[in-house]
Formats: C-alpha cells, sequence, structure tokens
C-alpha cells in the first residue's frame, strides 16, 4: 500500500492580545510558563522574579534575593522548582510548591530560596534544568564558561571553559545526554553532559554572535538565532542549516526564542522592532506580527497545552503580554 499523503496543516488562526501586566519596575527579561502550564515566571533587571497566574496575568507571589538583574529563569520538569541566573553571578534556586498549593501556604512574601549556586565569576545569563532530573542544572555566562550544577547540594560538579567570549545560551537536550552553548565568539557547541568533553562544533564563524541556541522539542534539531536579523533550524547531527527564518530585527539583544506545538508547529519570537513574530515552522513564512510593545521583545513563551503566547519588553514596555488564539 501507498503511504498516504501527510494531512494538510490546519488553517492558521490568529492570536490576540487579552492581556497586559506591569509585574516588575524595569525591563522585563525572561518569561516562562511552567511545564505544568499553571504559572508564567518573569525575570525583571529589577531583581524581582513574579510569578504570574497564566490566564489573568495576576501576581501569585514575588521572589526576592537577587542583587542585581535577572537575565534567565529555567523550570524543573516536574514544576516544582524554579532556577534564575543573574548578574549578581549567582543562580537561585526556589521551591514553587506551595505558591502552586494555593491558600494559606501561597503567602506572596515568604521566602522560597532553598540553594544559591556560587562560582561564576561575572554575569550569569542563561540556566536550564536537565529534562531528566531536578537535580541537574547547566548554566553559562559572561566568564565564558559552561558550569553543570548538582541542584540537591548546590555544588559546581563541572566547569567548561566553553568559549573565547561570553556565553549567550545553555539548553540540555530532551533526555539530558548532551547541551548545546551559544556565544558572542559566533559559534555553537556540543557538550557531552557527563564527561564535559566538546563532542561538535556546530558553528564556528567569528561573526555574527550567536545570540541563543536550543534543541527542539523532538532532539533533532537546534534553533540558532545570531545578531544578524537571523534564526536557523539546523540538522546538529550533520551541522546542515535547513531553514532560515526572517523579517524580524536582532542585532543587539539576546532574544529568546520559542518553538510552538500546541496548534500547528510555529517558530516564536520577539524582534527589535517591538513585535513578536510567528513563523510556520516547515514554510519558514511569517504567519503573523503581534504588535502592542513599546519595546524590543526579548522573551516569549509558548504555554506547554494551550494556543497561548506569553511575550515580555524592555525597560521603555515594562509589560508583560498574553496572547491567545480564538478556539
Amino acid at each position: 500500500m501507498s503511504q498516504q499523503p501527510a494531512p494538510p496543516p490546519p488553517p492558521y488562526r490568529p492570536y490576540r492580545q487579552v492581556r497586559t501586566a506591569t509585574p516588575h519596575s524595569r525591563a522585563v527579561s525572561c518569561v516562562r510558563f511552567s511545564p505544568c502550564g499553571r504559572v508564567l515566571a518573569t525575570a525583571s533587571l529589577d531583581g524581582t522574579i513574579a510569578l504570574l497566574s497564566p490566564s489573568s496575568l495576576a501576581v501569585i507571589a514575588v521572589l526576592r534575593g537577587h542583587t542585581d538583574g535577572v537575565s534567565d529563569l529555567t523550570w524543573s520538569t516536574d514544576s516544582f522548582y524554579l532556577c534564575s541566573a543573574s548578574d549578581d553571578r549567582t543562580l537561585r534556586i526556589w521551591d514553587i510548591r506551595s505558591a502552586l498549593a494555593g491558600g494559606a501556604q501561597a503567602d506572596p512574601a515568604a521566602d522560597r530560596c532553598v540553594r544559591v549556586l556560587k562560582g561564576h565569576t561575572n554575569f550569569v545569563f542563561s540556566a536550564n534544568f536537565n529534562p531528566q532530573t531536578s537535580s541537574q542544572i547547566a548554566s553559562g555566562g559572561f566568564d565564558c564558561t559552561v558550569r553543570i550544577w548538582d541542584a540537591k547540594s548546590g555544588r559546581c560538579a563541572r566547569t567548561i571553559d566553553a568559549h573565547s567570549e561570553p556565553v549567550t545560551s545553555v539548553h540540555f537536550i530532551r533526555d539530558g545526554s548532551i547541551i548545546v552553548s551559544g556565544s558572542h565568539d559566533g559559534s555553537c557547541k556540543i557538550w557531552d553532559t557527563k564527561t564535559g568533553a566538546c563532542l561538535k562544533t556546530v558553528i564556528d564563524d567569528k561573526k555574527p554572535a550567536v545570540s541563543f541556541a536550543m534543541f527542539s522539542p523532538n532532539g533533532k534539531f537546534i534553533l540558532v538565532a545570531a545578531l544578524d536579523d537571523s534564526l536557523k533550524l539546523c540538522n546538529f547531527a550533520t551541522g546542515k542549516f535547513l531553514k532560515v527564518y526572517g523579517g524580524h530585527m536582532n542585532r543587539v539583544y539576546c532574544i529568546q526564542s520559542a518553538f510552538s506545538v500546541t496548534n500547528g508547529k510555529y517558530i516564536v519570537s520577539g524582534s527589535e522592532d517591538n513585535c513578536v513574530y510567528i513563523w510556520d515552522l516547515q514554510g519558514r513564512n511569517i504567519l503573523q506580527k503581534l504588535e502592542g510593545h513599546t519595546d524590543t521583545v526579548i522573551s516569549a513563551s509558548c504555554h506547554p497545552t494551550e494556543n497561548k503566547i506569553a511575550s515580555g519588553g524592555l525597560d521603555n514596555d515594562r509589560t508583560v503580554r498574553l496572547w491567545v488564539q480564538d478556539s
């Protein structure tokens, strides 16, 4: 029997803005839905992290403790823990379980910090929980290192002299076996989680700077952003670029993009023209440009089960916005 052709993708339904909130006094640097979908965490240059309702954007709790701006957030797969990376050279691990429980336990002012990870000698710019275990975290920073931490003890288990310039991103593949890192030195590298060995250099251009890199949800590809207005999908086994997404602006900031898989397959990214762009993953065409922010959109996150996008803007905007697709 001949194979049936794949069914055509569902017709694209536009996203519209449904909520806006200003939980921070400075730029919003990162927005991240929890894997369970019940919390939206946001980080800011004001040094705080806010836990918001993913439907109303009401503040559930504010996490305080960092003494400088926070650049990145990562959730443990069980959504119990949140890790933050800060310019104060530390990472902090927060226990979010009581905030999720609601009721009397959800004191918005409670100190939920359970670990402070110290070792980086400059700004910590990126962090990622190993999806297979909430006891391992990778981080990257302006000291040009990638570090692997034992989250339970707070000990740095491995320091990798990874790049010649600041590390802009670190991300585990879904089975946790390897890590991708990107750097201002223009390279993108794959590391063995257990040994810290460099298994592959995917990109080795001096310019442009690699501003963001992450594995696709299925673990077959890497999405790489560079400061030449490009987003590329790369087959890291062959090192070949399969798709290039363009039309947005990205020359200055490390903008965090995302995969949307709840309804069709999209690439979602902020942009320096104050918009959020949505591309068709296969066709590479821009499906929609979300307008509303009044400064660069540096981070976007897609809800794990609902057709919902969160975005955050820099200092002249400071808003977190929620966009949904009408069903």
